[in-house]
């Protein structure tokens, strides 16, 4: 009998999964540092804990189903920061080029949405 899983059950294990595993990426990876004070973000070292500890929280949260709501709004402000501080410079070279760059985060910025806009 084939495992039944739900379209809202599967964009949260794949949103889940994105941000667990950019969370363990800032927070093992020390040149996540470098970059957050590259862009020109106060206390890079600090900033980069914080964020990955949300990201990490938030994913595991949206994978079990447990106040998805409240992580999504904290995970929709952590995207929408991103697009503003590394994919919008891309802008410069143009609009496709910043559709190709910022293709992943404007995807996950969606089905963020449509997680927190669920009805349970």
């Amino acid at each position: 009998m084939p495992l039944k899983i739900s379209n809202h059950q599967l964009i949260r294990y794949v949103v889940g999964y994105v941000f667990i595993a950019s969370a363990l990426m800032k927070l093992v990876v020390t040149d996540f540092t470098g970059s957050f004070a590259n862009f020109g973000i106060p206390y890079p070292q600090a900033a980069v804990l914080i964020i990955g500890l949300i990201e990490l929280i938030g994913g595991i949260s949206i994978i079990f189903n447990y106040y998805v709501k409240q992580a999504t709004v904290l995970l929709i402000a952590i995207m929408i920061v991103a697009i503003f501080l590394t994919k919008v410079p891309a802008l410069q070279s143009g609009l496709l080029t910043f559709a190709f760059e910022a293709r992943l985060d404007i995807v996950m910025f969606f089905l963020l949405y449509i997680l927190w806009s669920h009805k349970q």
